[in-house]
């Protein structure tokens, strides 16, 4: 039986014998090492760099090993991308929401092409209960001196917030995004959002209601119109200063139309929120009891 070492002077050799019956083959040299291998044609070396295409197969096998693979949208791993954010970027998206600044779109500047649906769905559920709570409490306090009253807790109030916000939320987006889609297609130079993007910069520019809602609590109607105010510029801003920059460049009506859309909307969500769960009682005075009337007959004795 032939050794190993046997067996590879055997290949040596017949390398030899093919090399001297035709001296203008092409050899190539492979070594284990990182140099590169070497080819000799006709007497002349060429070396050949393979560390590039190497270097390239490793990358594409690292991304292709690190990728994770993405099910239906009946699958947990479908959604778990939606929520993939950090307490970090979740209070700097909230920070930017409270204070809007002229030139900085939310998207571009916050988001950076990572939108969430951990933040909008939190602030959402938070406003529901912020409203409805403080709904409750402000009716409590607005009719303490009243003797007639009995307070009874209203928790159809929780149903009715989470219908009117949660819809608020993504209906709209819905309806946005939609209408910016065939506008797109309409008009090739206006630019647009993905969907979950328009959701995502909704969900955030609600949070300003957060404390606002709490703050209704205090019973002064001018106070809190005031604080609607305040509020609903700052969120308004949000709105605008994000989508502006898309409708622009459609015509004039059609961008103007777009905007005045959004802010009636959202006016209209703060105004509605506010005569429904924080209205003022109107006292109406009872009147006082007047006593019975007392008819006296004096008898007259015939004559």
């Amino acid at each position: 039986m032939a050794s190993p070492n046997d067996l590879q002077f055997q290949e040596f050799e017949e390398a030899a014998e093919l090399l001297s019956a035709n001296p203008d083959a092409s050899t190539v040299r492979l070594s284990s090492s990182d140099t590169p291998a070497t080819a000799g044609i006709g007497g002349e070396d060429v070396k050949l760099d393979l560390s590039e295409d190497e270097e390239g197969q490793e990358e594409s096998s690292e991304l292709l090993g690190g990728k994770k693979s993405t099910g239906g949208f009946w699958t947990f791993e479908y959604y778990e991308s939606f929520f993939n954010v950090d307490t970090v970027q979740v209070l700097d998206r909230v920070k930017g929401s409270v204070l809007p600044l002229p030139g900085r779109n939310f998207i571009k500047h916050y988001l950076r092409s990572n939108p969430d649906l951990y933040g909008p769905f939190w602030i959402c559920v938070t406003l529901v209960f912020s409203v409805a709570i403080s709904g409750n409490l402000s009716t409590f306090l607005s009719e303490m001196g009243n003797p007639a009253y009995h307070y009874r807790p209203q928790f159809h109030r929780v149903t009715i917030a989470a219908v009117v916000i949660f819809m608020y939320a993504w209906l709209v987006p819905i309806g946005l995004w939609g209408f910016l889609t065939w506008r797109q297609g309409t008009e090739r130079q206006i630019g647009g959002y993905s969907f979950l993007e328009t959701v995502c910069v909704y969900g955030y520019s609600l949070f300003i209601y957060i404390p606002t809602s709490v703050l209704w609590i205090i019973p002064f109607e001018w106070l809190r119109w005031t604080l609607i105010l305040v509020a609903m510029v700052i969120s308004g801003s949000v709105l605008v200063l994000t989508f502006w920059p898309v409708v622009r460049d459609d015509t004039k009506v059609m961008a103007v139309a777009t905007v005045v859309t959004i802010v009636v909307l959202h006016t209209l969500l703060a105004i509605g929120c506010k005569l429904y769960f924080f209205q003022t009682a109107v006292h109406v005075p009872t009147p006082a009891p007047t006593p019975p009337s007392i008819h006296i007959t004096l008898a007259t004795k015939p004559h």
